[in-house]
């Protein structure tokens, strides 16, 4: 298991965008089990993906907890 964290400048609604194109569909193909206004919750391959987003005064603090996908958590952070 894997839990790491980045900051951005994108918004939180820009953050969930490209989390579910990133681990759903049209990226990784993870099943989206649950979600809501500031994270989601992905599921395939024997292990998860929890991105979780907390938009602060300057910047938005992303969380991503994972189980299996622990190269895939660390090229998303890259990519914001």
């Amino acid at each position: 298991m894997l839990h790491v964290g980045a900051q951005t400048k994108r918004s939180t609604s820009e953050v969930m965008d490209k989390a579910q194109h990133f681990f759903g569909d049209g990226g990784l193909g993870l099943q989206a089990e649950s979600s809501s206004e500031n994270c989601l919750f992905f599921a395939g391959g024997g292990g998860y993906v929890h991105v979780v987003v907390c938009e602060g005064d300057s910047r938005t603090e992303v969380d991503v907890e994972t189980r299996e996908w622990e190269k895939h958590a660390k090229q998303f952070l890259k990519v914001l």
